[in-house]
């Protein structure tokens, strides 16, 4: 029992890290990653006045003009895909007073171009080989891996790249049972990888 409630607290632990990373600005929003949103943007000469951290209407243009030059889909909302773009890299990291995101560090480089393609909200989950009860292949046969990702065929189909922040490129070559809709698996080598990256909602890239 002392081992069950060990573990469970490692693993929240784990997610509540991963999930500091993450940000969603959309209207309504307020707060420090609104304001950290909206610096860049006037940075980059996508919107005029100051960063006040509460997206209204103005910010919400701003976002679409930014997404679409750079070609994203232009729903005017911030995820974790549309932030990589706007940061020149950078993953969100929390307070706007601290220091301005990095790239993120990996054993597993990311492209040095930043893709472009259509922007897509999920609730993706870390999974690998050698979690409980999961075997070594793919549905397609191809080995559980780093760069692969296991998805419901019907909203993203086989075979289609993907780029996901803080991860790099990846494959959709796996299925599940319960990956249903907007919902995804990303393959890691280890299973402390995949316990690490936990649950989050994000927003990702489709390449192809």
């Amino acid at each position: 029992m002392f081992l069950l409630v060990l573990v469970t607290l490692v693993f929240m632990c784990f997610t509540a890290a991963t999930a500091a990373a993450s940000i969603l600005v959309k209207e309504g929003s307020k707060g420090e990653a609104v304001q950290r949103v909206q610096e860049l943007l006037i940075e980059q000469g996508f919107l005029e006045g100051e960063a006040d951290g509460d997206c209204g209407p103005r910010t919400v243009e701003a976002i679409k003009k930014f997404q679409k030059s750079r070609g994203l889909t232009e729903d005017g909302v911030c995820g974790d895909g549309t932030y990589y773009f706007l940061s020149d890299g950078g993953t969100y990291e929390g307070s706007a007073e601290e220091e301005p995101p990095s790239r993120t560090s990996s054993s597993h480089h990311e492209a040095a171009a930043i893709p472009t393609g259509q922007a897509m909200y999920v609730s993706a989950t870390g999974y690998s080989a050698y979690d409980p009860g999961n075997g070594k292949r793919t549905a397609s046969g191809t080995p559980v891996r780093h760069g692969v990702i296991a998805v419901d065929p019907d909203v993203i189909p086989l075979g289609t790249h993907v780029f996901i922040p803080g991860y790099g490129e990846a494959v959709a070559e796996d299925i599940g049972s319960s990956i249903r809709g907007h919902r995804i698996d990303v393959a890691f080598d280890t299973h402390e990888e995949a316990l690490s990256f936990g649950r989050r909602d994000l927003e990702i890239v489709i390449i192809d």
